[in-house]
């Protein structure tokens, strides 16, 4: 594992204290760790979402009523 060295402004560091005091965590290095892996799995969620929402743009839109559209859906959910 590498070894970064890094500074926090006074309000993070009293907030990392008070996690790892809480022993919620055993050290600043875990929590930030544990940080970093919420954010890259957000980002990839957000990223499927943004792709999603590019494909549906770029499929145009539709003319269609809610309720054609939902029996549609139906459709395609049943195969």
């Amino acid at each position: 594992m590498s070894r970064q060295s890094i500074s926090f402004t006074p309000p993070n560091d009293e907030w990392l204290r008070a996690q790892v005091d809480s022993k919620e965590y055993s050290s600043k290095s875990e929590l930030v760790n544990d940080l970093i892996r919420q954010a890259r799995k957000q980002q990839a969620q957000i990223d499927w979402i943004r792709a999603k929402l590019e494909k549906a743009e770029k499929s145009g839109f539709t003319n269609d009523s809610k309720a054609q559209i939902l029996k549609q859906s139906k459709s395609a959910l049943d195969g």
